[in-house]
């Protein structure tokens, strides 16, 4: 079995959603012969909490504009390290990039075929990884902001 022709069309706009607000690392799976309750994930993260809640709430906001579909369930708001956004036929988790470290979905996942995402979503590829060297740069600054 694999993931519908709806599903793929909402990981898309998910996708495209996220890539959009400039998330990092965009994935999807189809795990739909492995799980009967959901044809796909998708992944995503952000190393800030008020940016992985502005991709929340642009994904959100693009599946019901597009494709009128509403989740039937938004799990981690509160926090917004680990947002899960349940829409049936597909699962949406938009993490904090230290969350998405620790839990590394994509090792559990990793068996089941990747779906082919939009150009600016693949393009996301790396992007937390760069972040944290930028960051680690960054802290390696002397004090008072200048470069060694």
């Amino acid at each position: 079995m694999t993931a519908t022709d709806r599903s793929i069309e909402l990981v898309s706009t998910a996708a495209q959603a996220a890539a959009d607000k400039l998330a990092h690392d965009i994935i999807a799976y189809d795990v739909s012969d492995v799980l009967s309750i959901t044809d796909a994930f998708v992944v995503a993260s952000a190393p800030s909490d008020r940016q992985v809640k502005s991709i929340v709430d642009e994904i959100e906001e693009r599946l019901l504009k597009e494709l009128g579909a509403k989740p039937v369930r938004r799990e981690g708001d509160r926090e917004a390290r680990w947002v899960l956004l349940d829409y049936v036929d597909i699962v949406v988790h938009v993490q904090h990039s230290e969350e998405r470290v620790f839990y590394a979905l994509e090792r559990l996942w990793k068996d089941c075929p990747e779906i082919e995402l939009p150009a600016d979503a693949q393009a996301t590829r790396g992007k937390a990884e760069e972040h944290a060297r930028l960051k680690a740069a960054e802290e390696s600054a002397e004090p008072g902001g200048e470069w060694r």
